[in-house]
């Protein structure tokens, strides 16, 4: 019976294939870890304990929470219940919050009592943490006890992890990488050499840094592992779900389709005209992310090229 294991080590809720590529990421380090999933789904690794239950998962000190965007307040409120002061709570959510651009570490204050938060972000992928090739990945947190327990979870041969104090800001650079990557791939699609698609992401990074600065947020986050060489990694990861997705609209695939294509959830899409609603409301110069928008609303390719560089 469960009363008598001894308690994991990490905890994740989430069974998509982010959460499950976390789970896998800590097993290989050595913790041992209990993984949350509604899907009654087969298990490949014998030594990975699925549950159902959230207080199963609260047992654990440290809580890594793997869901959408859309369902993270709900899921939220439900493990609230089982967690305390005592509890480390970490997101991997590339995205801000579903009714607005509040962070998902806002969502985690607001729906448990758990205070010592971070966030994970930088240009690890789901693949990489399954198949265990090398990448690094970024902890955010104020609490330099939730930068070592995550980095004690996570870290081996194959995962570096680098840690921030600016929570918030890794927050947005994830968020805003995600956008800025579908324009990658779809500029690549659309035909920019290097120097255009450098100038496209050099472009976009300092936009990105300029909206982070209006939300409260350290410009430079934006410009390090969990900003830029999140973006930079994105180039060469072509099996990126974002950057899947911008290849396939700059084919001009219905955006229905493209999603499909990317086979993963793309916090990006309900993000982008949120982000350029932003721009616009604080009069922030933010063309990149206004070309975005058009581009999901179905631009044609060369007129969205030349609006990227626009103003």
């Amino acid at each position: 019976m469960t009363e008598h294991k001894q308690a994991p080590s990490v905890g994740v809720v989430g069974g998509g294939p982010w959460g499950r590529a976390l789970a896998t990421a800590a097993r290989r380090a050595g913790a041992e870890v209990v993984l949350h999933s509604r899907r009654d789904q087969k298990d490949d690794d014998p030594g990975l304990s699925v549950t159902v239950d959230y207080a199963e998962v609260a047992r654990a000190r440290l809580v890594v929470i793997a869901v959408p965007s859309p369902v993270a307040r709900g899921v939220l409120r439900a493990l609230g219940d089982h967690l305390g002061g005592q509890h480390l709570v970490v997101h991997g959510v590339r995205g801000l919050g579903a009714e607005g651009l509040e962070t998902v570490s806002d969502l985690v204050r607001e729906e448990t009592p758990a205070r010592r938060l971070g966030a994970l972000g930088g240009p690890v992928q789901a693949g990489e943490l399954i198949e265990g090739r090398p990448s690094a990945m970024v902890i955010g947190s104020r609490f330099p006890e939730v930068i070592a327990a995550v980095t004690r979870a996570f870290q081996g041969p194959s995962l570096r992890v680098y840690g921030t104090n600016d929570l918030r800001g890794l927050e947005w650079a994830s968020a805003l990488v995600g956008c800025l990557s579908i324009g990658v791939g779809y500029a690549e699609e659309a035909g920019a050499g290097p120097g255009l698609l450098a100038a496209l992401i050099s472009r976009g990074v300092e936009e990105a840094a300029r909206l982070m600065a209006a939300a409260g947020c350290e410009e430079r986050t934006m410009f390090g592992l969990g900003g830029y060489g999140d973006l930079l990694a994105s180039i060469a990861l072509e099996d990126r779900p974002e950057v899947v997705l911008g290849k396939a609209l700059a084919r001009k695939v219905p955006l229905e389709q493209a999603i499909g294509m990317a086979k993963l959830r793309v916090e990006a899409i309900p993000l982008i005209p949120r982000i350029a609603r932003f721009a616009e409301e604080r009069k922030v110069d933010a063309a990149t992310f206004r070309a975005l928008s058009d581009i999901l609303a179905g631009g044609r390719p060369q007129a969205m090229l030349d609006r990227m560089f626009s103003g």
